[in-house]
């Protein structure tokens, strides 16, 4: 396992050479074009992940909320068989790791996708060969090594100046990677944190003028006038340092709010600028919040953003919430995971979202059941399937 490696600190495996094999013909021009290098958009992982989600609450908060609402959903393993209610691929989604339960497994999966566009699972063989741990790994610290082909042959995990190597060319692969789509790259995913970096750096940039606006007695800017004797308009440097100290000691911070301002002979306040009401700088900030929540597909009612009606109430808003984006998005990493233990078990099961224990989607699935039951042109196989359900054993 990555995490015993770096603790003895030890050397990374030599690198075999790879056979060739049969694969596509855009797999040379593909190898040739990112080969030797990690392709990162030039908004990086570490950056991203710092200013998008644990610098920006709405960032923060829509992650959090696809990521446990994906990862509190249901899971049933089953073939073309039947479902099976014990199987050692669903002990193993059950209790994945002695530090980590399903949930808290399948919900850092879906983070590290959401915010990176790429999520890297490790599986743990055994003294036989099946897997007996999973562990997610962090993809800022993944890079891919393509091979002649285009493929993978290797992943390389990195912490500071240690490297661990997978080796990706057995029968076994040890890692599954699941990445979203990159019209762009060919073997890195693209995140919904990088289509709304810019929204983003608006939100952020509106809290920090807010902040300033408090640490300023939420006044707008304005100018001392100082006319002095005989016309003099000038302060020397003495006046014009005690000036300013007094202003930063006695007017400006939130529990100097409404304190009068004392100003001495030939002093003048001329207020400057618009108020923030004047500049609806508040508007620009909850727009910036509907743009972060439009790019990860979180209806912005559920985040609790003015001004948008689009659903007619909540109940709608959070049906839309799990069937647009958070169904895809389980459907993607259970069927991507369910496929990579298949190949280390020797046994294709499939792991699946149990629908019928969602709440969100129980009258719809009511009346779906309602729909397929009543429908007499149809088989009893037919209706398990149109339902999800694997056939059973006596159908033809």
């Amino acid at each position: 396992m990555v995490f015993d490696f770096l603790r003895r600190g030890g050397e990374p495996a030599p690198r075999t050479a790879v056979p060739e094999t049969k694969a596509s013909a855009t797999g040379p021009v593909v190898a040739f074009h990112g080969a030797g290098r990690a392709a990162w958009s030039p908004r990086d992982t570490v950056s991203l992940t710092r200013t998008g989600f644990q610098g920006n609450p709405v960032g923060f908060r829509v992650v959090k909320l696809i990521a446990e609402a994906a990862a509190a959903l249901p899971l049933v393993v089953q073939d073309c068989e039947r479902r099976y209610e014990a199987h050692p691929v669903l002990e193993l989604i059950r209790r994945p790791n002695p530090a980590q339960g399903r949930a808290e497994l399948f919900e850092a999966a879906y983070a590290q996708l959401l915010l990176s566009g790429n999520a890297y699972l490790e599986a743990v063989a055994g003294t036989g060969g099946a897997p007996v741990e999973l562990h997610v790994l962090r993809s800022d610290r993944m890079s891919l090594v393509p091979g002649a082909d285009g493929w993978p042959v290797a992943y390389d995990y990195t912490v500071g100046s240690r490297r661990h190597r997978f080796d990706m060319t057995g029968a076994a692969a040890p890692i599954c990677h699941i990445r979203a789509f990159h019209p762009q790259d060919d073997h890195y995913g693209f995140s919904p944190l990088q289509a709304a970096a810019t929204a983003i750096d608006v939100h952020n940039a509106a809290s920090r003028w807010s902040k300033a606006l408090l640490d300023n007695a939420a006044r707008p800017s304005g100018a001392i006038v100082y006319r002095g004797v005989d016309g003099a308009g000038t302060l020397s440097a003495d006046q014009y340092d005690r000036l300013v100290t007094e202003m930063e000691a006695n007017h400006q911070g939130a529990r100097n709010a409404g304190r009068p301002m004392l100003l001495e002979g030939g002093l003048d306040w001329k207020p400057m600028g618009f108020s923030p009401s004047d500049m609806e700088f508040h508007r620009t900030k909850e727009a910036a919040a509907r743009e972060i929540a439009i790019a990860f597909g979180v209806p912005p009612m559920l985040m609790g953003i003015p001004g948008d009606a689009t659903y007619a109430n909540y109940q709608e808003a959070n049906r839309a919430f799990f069937r647009l984006t958070v169904l895809p998005l389980a459907a993607k990493v259970t069927a991507a995971v369910g496929h990579w233990l298949s190949t280390l078990t020797g046994e294709a099961v499939e792991i699946r979202p149990d629908l019928d224990q969602v709440p969100a989607l129980a009258a719809e699935r009511d009346q779906q059941w309602a729909r397929v039951g009543a429908a007499d042109f149809l088989t009893v196989a037919e209706k398990r399937l149109l339902l999800g359900l694997p056939r059973l054993a006596d159908d033809a």
